[in-house]
């Protein structure tokens, strides 16, 4: 089945700038010259240490992932999960959030080869202009962060913003 291509009016993506799907997410969002943003935890914490400056995130009042997690759920319009296999850890609290929220959530696993034209389509239902992407950090799974950053830039590479 052909991906659809639709236009949508995205204003920012936002992510908590973790390793892995976070960083790819922020990557391509910088690549694609779309804003960025979101929040982090205190003192700028991830698990390969600091979170580079270039990325452009807010400090939470907390050292505590699930403060941030929490944040960026509830100022997106919607979470895009991008993940391989079952959701685990933060992801899955993730998921949790935004049904906890009321928040629209679309679950793109990388080892299906998503269609970029469903996450359009999903985008342009729910009116996202602000765009939460959450999924495992690179420890976890190896490459996820150039996965994501493919498959995002693929999203909107594919559609005209308006």
């Amino acid at each position: 089945m052909p991906c659809p291509t639709l236009s949508f009016n995205i204003k920012r993506i936002i992510s908590g700038g973790q390793t892995g799907v976070d960083r790819g997410a922020l990557d391509a969002a910088i690549e694609m010259g779309i804003q960025h943003g979101g929040w982090c935890p205190q003192g700028r914490l991830a698990e390969d240490g600091i979170i580079p400056s270039r990325y452009e995130l807010k400090e939470s009042n907390s050292a505590e992932y699930w403060v941030r997690t929490e944040q960026n759920v509830l100022d997106s319009d919607g979470t895009l999960i991008i993940h391989r296999g079952s959701l685990q850890g933060g992801t899955r609290l993730t998921y949790r959030l935004t049904k906890k929220h009321g928040k629209p959530c679309f679950r793109a696993d990388l080892s299906e080869d998503p269609c970029p034209g469903a996450v359009r389509a999903w985008m342009k239902e729910y009116e996202i202009e602000i765009l939460n992407v959450a999924g495992p950090r690179e420890s976890s799974i190896p490459s996820i962060s150039s996965g994501t950053r493919q498959l995002v830039v693929s999203i909107f590479e594919g559609a005209g913003r308006e």
